[in-house]
């Protein structure tokens, strides 16, 4: 893992609770900041669509941007523009909706396994919460990675050669594959160890029932 993330404990450490009475409330900040993190990778998104939908019309003949209907163009108009001057071998680099496509993946694959670690009943409130706080991370850089493949997309926010903008989005690709690969690591973990605590609590009952210790 990259540095960004070296200062995240190895995973077997993160089931080593903390244990505090404001666990729940912690999780609830954790969880609104979340959600505030998802919104913006949304607008994110939604400036990449609109400059892809943008040169879309472009190159259907209907005249440059300025030229364009108002509304919710005029909202990204820089960043479109910006788009139609950069060369078509890096707009149209593969590597662009790979990325977009990691950052989806990312989102829903750690919603999807945090709402199943917190149904499971396997994890206490300092557990969850460290894994709210991996989360947040993962997002928060995730977002920066968006933040720079807008920029490198936009031909008047940086100054920069076709060539450096393509190695440039090589960098963003390889990030966004480093986390999600990450993500899907710590996730595999934590469904490992849910299987193992849930296995031992059924051994546990069937012992307590063949002794008759269920009080």
């Amino acid at each position: 893992m990259k540095k960004h993330l070296s200062h995240v404990v190895i995973i077997p450490v993160l089931f080593i609770c903390l244990g505090s009475a404001n666990h729940a409330n912690a999780q609830a900040q954790e969880m609104q900041q979340l959600i505030l993190d998802i919104e913006k990778l949304t607008q994110l998104k939604g400036i990449l669509s609109d400059m892809k939908m943008g040169y879309q019309i472009y190159q259907q003949g209907y005249g440059s941007i300025s030229q364009l209907s108002k509304g919710n163009f005029d909202l990204h108009s820089v960043y479109l523009n910006g788009l139609l001057s950069i060369n078509p071998t890096v707009r149209n680099y593969g590597r662009v909706a790979d990325i977009i496509t990691q950052q989806a993946s990312l989102i829903s694959e750690y919603k999807s396994a945090y709402k199943q670690f917190r149904q499971s009943g396997s994890f206490s409130a300092g557990e969850l919460n460290y894994m709210s706080n991996v989360y947040n991370q993962l997002v928060n850089q995730s977002l920066q990675n968006l933040d720079d493949l807008t920029n490198v997309l936009t031909a008047g926010k940086l100054r920069m050669s076709d060539d450096e903008r393509m190695r440039a989005i090589d960098r963003i690709y390889a990030s966004s594959c480093d986390k999600l690969q990450y993500l899907r690591h710590f996730n595999r973990q934590g469904f490992i160890l849910n299987i193992q605590r849930r296995k031992d609590a059924g051994d546990t009952r069937t012992m307590k029932q063949l002794y008759g210790l269920n009080n």
